[in-house]
């Protein structure tokens, strides 16, 4: 399909079969429109719901008041007969969604110092946001903890914007679910996952997952919908992360952290290598990222145009991984203009350019389930580690070149 960008206030979506991204009015479907579906439980949220039930039996009450009777008549006895107390056993172990909190852990996906001194007792939630040129400038990209880049159909990209430690007031604008989201999140144990809807694949897939699906067309979820002034659908759609977790208030388990971190460069690198990085995904999402040392952080430009966010600022990152994946041409019909959707496996291996602190370590890495994240090892077998901070991962489709550049006087070193 060519790489071609829909006309402004067009849902290149909108095709039988599919959710739009622009939401539905109040009342009635629109005429030719689905009717929005029933809301996707995670097996969690389903594991709930059956505790609740049975939960309300009066006859387990009694049950558990007979047991107290019991401990309580053996224990009378017990100090009669000997004057002393048996012992306290092990309470039953209970399984909840919570985490411990540990006072000054770092956060799990940035390796920097949690806010407050304490990892938020909350889920990684995953907000799937759009990339063609109208849906910029986006919201919330530089308070995310890690941002996904990942091929759709007409060789543009979407991401996928995963905050934990921190939050932001806006995000967006929200878009519809891809194939590789799945892949994306199912490493970040039971993440929220909010998106605009998606064509029927795409849905069932996000139901046979780990995720804790909030698609904004079903259910409540829409409530969480913020219309962005000065932006028509389908690029209205913006969210707070605030909200979002609220969706989903008994779940409190922060993620396992996904890649490690140091302070020190890994052995493997060389200064100066890396001072820029070119990503040509296509001519609407020609990804430049260029090393500031002022900042100490990458800068994000779309060719020689900076990518401003809407507060104005420009969109940076501390690391950026740079994984080439194979990718090919589905089944599935994505939008009315025919384009397919784009399978992107994430399990496997492949080539590997990490960039930090202004080196560029080429590598490979080696992801053996979609459970675990992938592994990455630089060239000499070594572990390559990140800079703590903000981390953009480019899911790039194998045959595109990644191009770093070095600086004029790179020097080996640590």
């Amino acid at each position: 399909m060519p790489d071609t960008e829909p006309p402004t206030g067009s849902d290149p979506e909108g095709t039988p079969g599919t959710t739009p991204d622009s939401p539905p009015p109040p009342g009635p479907p629109r005429s030719g429109a689905a009717a929005p579906g029933p809301a996707i439980l995670s097996r969690q949220e389903l594991r709930r719901q059956s505790g609740s039930r049975e939960s309300g039996s009066s006859r387990t009450w009694w049950y558990v008041l007979g047991a107290v009777a019991v401990v309580l008549i053996g224990t009378v006895a017990t100090v009669a007969l000997t004057g002393k107390t048996t012992p306290k056993a092990a309470p039953a172990m209970v399984t909840t969604t919570s985490a411990a909190a540990v006072p000054g852990a770092p956060c799990p996906l940035t390796g920097a110092p949690a806010p407050g001194g304490t990892v938020p007792a909350r889920p990684a939630l995953g907000v799937k946001i759009g990339n063609y040129p109208n849906d910029r400038p986006s919201a919330g990209l530089n308070q995310a903890d890690i941002v996904f880049e990942e091929p759709v159909e007409g060789a543009i990209t979407r991401l996928v914007a995963v905050f934990q430690c921190q939050g932001a007031a806006l995000v967006g604008d929200v878009r519809s679910a891809r194939q590789p989201d799945a892949g994306i999140l199912s490493q970040l144990s039971n993440p929220l996952f909010v998106h605009a809807g998606g064509i029927n694949p795409v849905i069932a897939l996000l139901a046979a997952s780990h995720l804790i699906d909030k698609n904004l067309y079903t259910g409540s979820n829409g409530s969480a919908i913020i219309q962005q002034p000065g932006r028509v659908a389908p690029f209205s759609t913006f969210v707070s992360t605030s909200t979002l977790w609220a969706l989903a208030p008994s779940n409190t388990s922060p993620p396992a952290p996904i890649f490690t971190y140091s302070a020190t460069l890994p052995s493997a690198s060389v200064k100066g290598s890396g001072v820029s990085v070119h990503i040509p995904f296509s001519s609407s999402s020609d990804v430049t990222w260029q090393w500031s040392p002022s900042a100490g952080k990458y800068l994000r430009f779309y060719g020689l145009t900076p990518d401003k966010l809407l507060n104005g600022s420009q969109t940076t990152a501390s690391d950026v991984v740079i994984m080439s994946v194979p990718t090919a041409i589905g089944s599935w019909v994505e939008n009315s203009e025919g384009g397919h959707e784009v399978d992107v496996t994430a399990t496997g291996s492949g080539p590997l350019v990490v960039m930090r602190n202004g080196a560029a370590i080429a590598g490979t890495w080696s992801r053996a389930t979609l459970a675990q994240p992938a592994t990455l090892t630089a060239s000499n077998g070594t572990p390559i580690t990140l800079q703590p901070g903000n981390t953009w991962e480019e899911l790039v489709p194998d045959g595109i070149a990644v191009t770093p550049s070095a600086a004029p006087s790179a020097t080996s070193g640590n």
